[in-house]
Formats: structure tokens, sequence, C-alpha cells
């Protein structure tokens, strides 16, 4: 089964920065699209940014110009480099990857969270 690892939350001043990682293990596996999420007390799940295999991105507007999300392929992990971070993207964030995984006698999708790492941004 693919399991998804994240680290590299915590707490930061407003205007500061973070950078979150996540990395996939678990047989044989591709990873199609990999994308961050955030879930805030009171606030339903929002995505936060995603990659394709083909490295199209896309954000959320009140991340725009701030948040990078990138991928290493070779490292099968994700990450997600937060600038001029402010109180409000103080959230959990969850990593989530989709794609195929193989059991040796057939393929099938899956799509895969991880266990989220908060993000605290207050002064």
């Amino acid at each position: 089964q693919v399991q998804l690892v994240e680290s590299g939350g915590g707490l930061v001043q407003p205007g500061g920065s973070l950078r979150l990682s996540c990395i996939a293990s678990g047989g044989q596996f591709s990873l199609n699209v990999m994308a961050w999420y955030r879930h805030a007390p009171g606030n339903q799940r929002e995505l936060v940014a995603r990659i394709t295999s083909g490295d199209m991105t896309n954000y959320a507007d009140s991340v725009k110009g701030r948040f990078t999300i990138s991928r290493d392929n070779a490292k099968k992990t994700v990450y997600l480099q937060m600038n001029s971070l402010k109180p409000e993207d103080t959230a959990v964030y969850y990593c989530n990857a989709e794609g195929l995984y193989s059991t040796g006698r057939d393929v099938n999708k899956y799509s895969k969270w991880g266990q989220g790492t908060q993000v605290t941004v207050s002064s």
C-alpha cells in the first residue's frame, strides 16, 4: 500500500517561511498527481496546490505568488515552499497523491492522504 509521510510544519512568525515535504513509499506505484490541502478549524478542507507528473501546477488564489509546489520524482517527494506566511495560513496541511498501484497481478488506481502536519503562523 502507498503511504505518505509529511514533515516540516511548525510555528512561524507572520512573514516567515516554511517548507513542507511529503515522501511516498510502498511498493510499485506511480505518482500522477500530488497535492497539498489544508484544513483550518471551522473551515472545509481546501486545495492549496497541486502538481502533475508533467509538472503542471495550479494554486489556490489565496496562496498564489507566495507558495510554490515542486516534486522530485527520484525521491518520490513533493514539497511546498511557503513564503510570506500569514496568520490565515494556519491549518493542518495534508499531502495527497493519486496514481496507479501494482499488486503484481493487477493495477489499480489509488488516492492516499498523509497524516497531516500543523502549520501555525503567529507572533
